[in-house]
């Protein structure tokens, strides 16, 4: 059973880092300048910092194998936008000022055959 878990957590940790590349590719395509990646601090971790047009963009990746729990921005609660809220002014505070910034997020959703992204702008 121990066995099971771990490889459910392993491929739970291969789908994210899958999806948060295909979100850095598709930010790249549209014209921004990933900044960080996977930056941490106590209160937890930014998926991607990018940068177009003199804002920054703080973007959180939801990645799904499918549709079968619900779209991956369903996932993404008031209480995780207050926590991408704080991880941004950390992030803010220890890059220096910035001119303006924003909170995107990216959902991604890796179907056999298939990938699909949606980016959704101003989120908070």
């Amino acid at each position: 059973m121990r066995a099971a878990i771990l490889t459910r957590m392993a491929r739970k940790d291969i789908v994210g880092r899958t999806g948060e590349q295909i979100a850095a590719d598709h930010l790249e395509a549209a014209g921004y300048r990933i900044i960080d990646r996977n930056w941490r601090c106590r209160a937890g971790e930014l998926d991607i910092v990018a940068e177009r047009d003199c804002t920054v963009v703080f973007v959180e990746v939801k990645t799904r194998s499918g549709t079968g729990y619900g779209h991956p921005l369903e996932s993404i609660t008031a209480h995780k936008l207050a926590r991408l809220r704080r991880l941004a002014a950390a992030w803010c505070a220890e890059n220096g000022p910035v001119h303006a910034i924003r909170l995107d997020a990216i959902a991604v959703v890796t179907a056999p055959g298939q990938t699909l992204v949606e980016h959704v702008e101003q989120v908070a």
